[in-house]
């Protein structure tokens, strides 16, 4: 999976706000927290908010604040409201894939990624990261040396 510039900047900034616990931050301040791009930021902070995770506040003392709790937005959720579905194959969700002939089975395995990716991203929440208290199956997938050699 690659992740993008947009997707990781998101999940930065909802860790930002998280961070927060309920305060109204000025974007700037997470722009600077986060070294994001203002214009690009803001743009990613509308996203969250038509979704519902983010909202706003106008004014002087205005800015941003996560509008669930911390506990209750998954990575997955950030992800999904910036980027859409988790998995896809050229654009299309695995379960609407064919394949014919001995790519057939193919489509299981693009399932199974999708499976996996969610077993990680939907399982750690704002909350956790904040708290740096990861799940122990996350942890133990960290942990392990093989996890970190590139290929």
């Amino acid at each position: 999976m690659r992740v993008s510039a947009k997707a990781d900047y998101a999940v930065r900034a909802a860790i930002e706000l998280a961070g927060e616990a309920g305060a109204v931050v000025k974007g700037e301040r997470i722009a600077g927290a986060q070294q994001i791009p203002l214009n690009f930021l803001e743009n990613i902070l509308l996203d969250l908010k038509q979704t519902g995770i983010v909202s706003s506040r106008r004014g002087p003392d205005g800015g941003y604040f996560l509008a669930v709790p911390a506990e209750e937005v998954s990575i997955a959720d950030i992800i999904r409201a910036t980027e859409g579905p988790l998995a896809t194959v050229r654009g299309v969700r695995p379960q609407n894939l064919e394949y014919g002939g001995s790519a057939e089975p193919l489509q299981q395995v693009w399932i199974a990624l999708r499976a996996s990716l969610r077993a990680v991203l939907e399982e750690v929440s704002l909350a956790d990261v904040v708290a740096d208290q990861l799940p122990a199956g996350v942890v133990a997938l960290s942990d392990d040396p093989e996890a970190w050699a590139a290929h």
